[in-house]
């Protein structure tokens, strides 16, 4: 089972663009996907989006799992996506 760890899982629009065709593709079977971000409210509306796609798509063969420990994360992971914003989202993204 391959592991996909992606840091900065709450940059949603990016994960879904990523996590969404490692899902899309058929080839990438009994995916795991490992969801993590500092901040729990941004990583749980990534967790919720990548589980919304998984259910369109009819994936019963992949798991995604949020955390908050990076190091957790990254734990057995065959690959990573590091998706980072340096200075964080407020203000940058905002302003």
């Amino acid at each position: 089972m391959p592991k996909v760890a992606f840091l900065g899982a709450g940059s949603t629009v990016f994960a879904k663009i990523v996590l969404g065709d490692c899902i899309y593709t058929p080839e990438i079977e009994n995916l795991e996907i490992a969801l993590h971000d500092i901040d729990p409210v941004r990583l749980e509306d990534s967790q919720k989006m990548i589980s919304n796609i998984l259910r369109n798509n009819g994936r019963t063969d992949v798991t995604v799992t949020p955390y908050l420990d990076r190091r957790e994360a990254l734990k057995g992971a065959g690959y990573v996506c590091n998706a980072i914003q340096v200075g964080g989202y407020d203000p940058c993204t905002i302003t």
